[in-house]
């Protein structure tokens, strides 16, 4: 029986994740598998996976042959360094102490260009939300710049339209009429008993 390491499809549309499953070759890709070793999620940024790594090791050592995109999965995650190095302790070029001393230097390597990853990717994040937020102060002040030129041009128009009918106003008044003496309350009082 030929037993592959392989993805098991799951989740809604568009939305996959998987399981990596240890299956016979000939049964169908979501059907029937010996043994569920693990998950991944590519929908996350990096992807998360879950893995058994002794069991997956284990059924590589036995035979097991994974897919392209296990066996991606498996090296991401070291089982396929771990694979190598246990060979090359069964051939006697390398020692269990010195094997485990490059496994755990290849893990903390790894571990550090995940976090590099991660880090870089907050800081391109806040970068392009910053560049976002300065763009968009730029535009309001723009608008409220606008929106003041407009203000000031409609109170210019205003004013203007005032002191032209001020000036039609005078001009209709003085042009019209006859200019008339004022009299004075203190003549008034002067004609009036002269009069009587």
């Amino acid at each position: 029986m030929a037993v592959k390491i392989r993805l098991q499809r799951k989740g809604r549309k568009q939305m996959p994740y998987y399981y990596i499953v240890v299956a016979d070759a000939r049964s169908p890709r979501d059907g029937k598998f010996i043994e569920r070793l693990g998950s991944y999620n590519p929908n996350t940024n990096p992807a998360t996976i879950e893995l058994n790594n002794e069991r997956a090791l284990e059924w590589l050592d036995n035979g097991a042959q994974p897919t392209e995109t296990a066996r991606a999965i498996l090296s991401n995650k070291g089982v396929m360094f771990r694979k190598h190095l246990q060979r090359g302790i069964a051939k006697g070029a390398i020692t269990a102490d010195k094997a485990d001393e490059k496994f755990a230097e290849w893990l903390e390597d790894k571990a550090k260009k995940i976090d590099e990853k991660i880090i870089g990717m907050k800081d391109k994040v806040s970068a392009d939300m910053k560049s976002r937020l300065e763009a968009e102060a730029a535009v309001n002040h723009k608008r409220a710049e606008e929106i003041i030129a407009r203000r000031k041009a409609a109170e210019d128009e205003l004013v203007a339209a005032a002191k032209a009918a001020n000036a039609d106003a005078d001009e209709a008044e003085g042009g019209s009429e006859a200019p008339t003496e004022e009299v004075s309350p203190a003549d008034e009082t002067k004609a009036t008993p002269a009069a009587e």
